[in-house]
């Protein structure tokens, strides 16, 4: 096979990697654009990761998503990583180039923002604090987007302290450090709130932060996009805040790696929505 007829192959490796929703996302995008390409779910083990980076591209993959709990360790296995993936500390995003290189990004930043710009335009970053909620790989993500946005202050918090002490040592001093039994205390005069945990995700435990302090004037936003309308965004609105779901986040990450495998930039519209909500 000469690359001209060769179709393309991208996918999502993950462990476990059923759940994803990235496969129905890529599907209906290839479809809608008449476009050649497969993109396929592979359960892939933490033991097997360096072998399938190098045989994918072998076989015809030109990328792949990456999720838990690989995010942190294709870093390694990387000819190329980007500045905002080693500032991240993680990749979503790998590119396996024609000079058999592997070009390493992170877009979930990206995909935050654009989440927020496209579904609460009036937002203004630097109209006051954020709060934000966790402090894994996803809340590294939104904290160094937030920063760069023109954010002046965000106010973190974690169940567990010392992971909140880490992020503060790698983003600096913009970001303040608080104890979770004062999380709801945070919220005064918070003009961005953001949850990155999985409270509140179907089967886990709920978000329970009073939000008796919430402003009016704050934008609320959830990671978690199972339920779509988590209780906390169902609270913060009736509280009257602008609030935006999680699932543009996935939407806008993806993205970015679906135009570099297949080479046209999709839209991120209600179409694409319900192709990824409907049962």
């Amino acid at each position: 096979m000469t690359e001209l007829t060769r179709i393309p192959l991208a996918g999502v490796i993950g462990s476990p990697i059923a759940h994803s929703r990235s496969p129905r996302l890529h599907g209906y995008w290839l479809k809608r654009y008449g476009l050649k390409g497969h993109y396929i779910p592979m359960d892939i083990a933490q033991a097997d990761l360096r072998d399938a980076l190098q045989m994918l591209p072998k076989l015809g993959f030109v990328g792949l998503n990456v999720t838990i709990p690989h995010k942190e360790k294709v870093l390694a296995l990387a000819d190329i990583v980007t500045d905002r993936a080693a500032l991240i500390g993680a990749a979503n995003t790998l590119i396996f180039r024609k000079d058999g290189k592997i070009h390493a990004d992170n877009t979930d930043g990206a995909g935050f923002i654009a989440n927020l710009r496209q579904n609460a335009p009036a937002w203004v970053p630097a109209a006051g604090p954020a709060v934000v909620f966790g402090a894994g790989g996803a809340a590294r993500a939104v904290i160094a987007a937030l920063i760069e946005v023109g954010v002046p202050e965000i106010r973190l918090t974690n169940r567990s302290r010392p992971r909140a002490d880490a992020l503060r040592q790698d983003f600096g001093a913009k970001v303040v450090v608080h104890d979770w039994v004062q999380a709801g205390n945070l919220l005064e005069d918070a003009a961005t709130v953001v949850n990155t945990t999985s409270l509140g995700m179907v089967g886990k435990p709920e978000f329970r932060v009073p939000l008796d302090a919430l402003s009016p004037r704050a934008l609320v936003t959830d990671l978690v996009y199972t339920p779509l309308k988590t209780n906390l965004l169902i609270e913060a609105e009736e509280a009257g805040c602008t609030v935006v779901d999680g699932l543009g986040m996935l939407l806008h990450q993806a993205a970015p790696g679906f135009e570099r495998w297949f080479g046209v930039r999709p839209e991120v519209d209600e179409a694409t929505r319900d192709a990824v909500i409907r049962p």
